[in-house]
């Protein structure tokens, strides 16, 4: 049950009902996460700053951006953000094995996938604490310094959803995620 009120376009605070409407037409419906977000103009404006941000200057491809969001996703065990990164991951062209893979932090299909998301991962684990070794295979398989450091505002936006998903125990509203098999 959520502890934070969702709301409608209609019932949200004046100061989050047009935001609420972008992200309504965008995604078809008000889903639960903006719902909630909506409760709050601070929280969902910080929300929707940090996404604009990033569409504004990030220069990481869909797939890139999917496969960072389901490693910090899974980390920290968000059944919301893992539901929707796996649905925008699809579209991005990432096949559920896949998908599955960068989840379980299991990636052999790309390298430079696997090292992006190791460092998402290592990051969204320790507070942001990333290891010497596992940086600088991000720097070898190919990333540069300017695309780890976007990599940090990427592992940020996800951090927000996934920590306001457990923080207002938000319902899911998408199909569920694919269990991970040990």
């Amino acid at each position: 049950m959520p502890r934070i009120p969702t709301h409608t376009v209609a019932t949200a605070p004046e100061a989050s009902q047009e935001t609420a409407r972008k992200l309504e037409r965008k995604m078809g419906k008000l889903l639960n996460i903006h719902a909630g977000m909506a409760h709050s103009p601070a929280v969902i404006a910080s929300y929707t700053g940090m996404n604009a941000a990033i569409a504004a200057h990030g220069t990481f491809n869909a797939r890139t951006r999917e496969a960072i969001a389901l490693a910090v996703g899974n980390q920290n065990g968000c059944d919301y953000c893992q539901a929707a990164h796996t649905l925008s991951a699809r579209r991005a062209g990432l096949e559920e094995q896949q998908i599955l893979d960068i989840r379980a932090g299991e990636v052999d299909f790309d390298d430079k996938i696997d090292t992006i998301t190791a460092v998402a991962r290592e990051a969204a684990a320790n507070t942001g604490h990333v290891q010497e070794a596992t940086w600088q295979a991000a720097l070898a398989a190919g990333w540069s310094a300017d695309e780890l450091a976007e990599t940090f505002a990427h592992i940020a936006a996800n951090l927000f959803t996934n920590y306001f998903n457990h923080y207002a125990g938000t319902e899911l509203d998408l199909p569920a995620a694919p269990e991970l098999h040990a």
